[in-house]
């Protein structure tokens, strides 16, 4: 039987895996992010609910016991507004933040706290409303219509026992305060959010399973991508190897220049700069070797061993390394500052350089 090519069967390999999660393509389940926003919302009811519903009353208590001395003009009921919106605020506020934060989290956990560089480039198909109208009547999107139908039922059935509670309680056939009437709304309305968030966990827990599942399905590769992406994957190899060669060998031949270099800059210890000048041949002086670190140390070590005269210059080290290029002159702006460092040397060690030209 031949071979089908087109039949994803193998696993996605790690470079694919880190392809994906650039584009964003990774398991998401928006049931998380719901558990997440109900139970940052819940939590923000246990820690500031007391105080919410104090300022709530203090609102109403304030605003009803007034009304019959409150005069109605343009500027007080721009006042009035103002103080509604501040107190609404401070009532909403940590609601607002705590579901927003829960959020965040939600998302950044099923992102692995990454973010999708391609996912944030806009796309203009997706506004397209021919190809949208055939995404929303498709069979992919009948699909979670239907888990949606599912799920409802399964939380009105984890819920039931509460409704029927709260249907049956006797404060619906009695006369009771306004205090206890808002106590046994915070606590069933509490009651039934609990329920609801177990629903929501256990549907969350399977919905990420699925979608995680999905997502493995849909990044499996065929045989022949397979073997495409580990081909590309072996030049690749074979291109960082030959220009880690390239790199070693032109490193090599630069150090090889350092015991002919008239002077070594350094930065005292991050960075030395090998220069090298003979007025007969070249107009101006040559980088012949620059370093960092570990090569700025290997510089230093071979100009001490052939006596290569050793400059403290941090400025003058620090522009020559970034502006300078092995094998090429100085720029223009640095003539004079190395010219007078060269003059120093060549006072310095007038019987080295003097044998050396003898020797030339």
């Amino acid at each position: 039987m031949p071979e089908q090519t087109g039949e994803k069967t193998e696993q996605a390999t790690p470079r694919r895996l880190e392809e994906a999660i650039k584009r964003g393509q990774i398991a998401r389940s928006n049931e998380v992010q719901t558990v997440f926003v109900l139970m940052g919302a819940l939590a923000a009811l246990s820690f500031a609910g007391r105080e919410i519903w104090q300022q709530f009353v203090s609102m109403t208590v304030l605003t009803l016991s007034h009304l019959h001395d409150t005069t109605i003009t343009a500027n007080s009921l721009q006042g009035y507004g103002v103080s509604a919106v501040f107190v609404l605020a401070k009532c909403v506020g940590p609601i607002v933040l705590a579901t927003a934060l829960a959020g965040l989290v939600a998302g950044g956990i099923q992102n692995r706290f990454n973010t999708a560089t391609e996912a944030l480039t806009p796309r203009w198909d997706r506004i397209n409303p021919v190809e949208g109208f055939q995404r929303l009547f498709s069979a992919r999107m009948f699909v979670p219509t239907l888990v949606g139908i599912v799920k409802f039922v399964f939380i009105v059935a984890v819920s039931w026992s509460e409704i029927r509670r709260i249907v049956n309680d006797p404060i619906f056939t009695s006369q009771v305060s306004a205090y206890r009437l808002a106590q046994f709304l915070g606590e069933t309305t509490l009651g039934i959010l609990l329920r609801v968030g177990l629903g929501l966990i256990v549907i969350a827990a399977a919905d990420y399973g699925y979608q995680f599942w999905r997502n493995n399905q849909d990044l499996m590769m065929t045989k022949q991508e397979l073997k495409d992406e580990m081909k590309n994957s072996e030049v690749n190899q074979q291109v960082k190897k030959a220009r880690r060669k390239r790199r070693n060998a032109s490193k090599a031949k630069a150090l090889a220049e350092v015991p002919r270099a008239d002077v070594v800059v350094t930065n005292p210890t991050h960075i030395a700069v090998a220069l090298r000048y003979d007025r007969k041949t070249m107009r101006a002086p040559k980088v012949v070797a620059k370093g960092i670190r570990l090569n700025a140390d290997k510089i230093r070590e071979i100009a001490q061993q052939h006596q290569v005269p050793i400059v403290e210059n941090k400025p003058l080290a620090r522009v020559l390394f970034k502006h300078g290029r092995i094998g090429g002159e100085i720029p223009a702006e640095l003539y004079a500052a190395v010219a007078e460092i060269l003059a120093w040397v060549y006072r310095v060690n007038r019987y080295r350089y003097y044998a050396e030209q003898n020797q030339i």
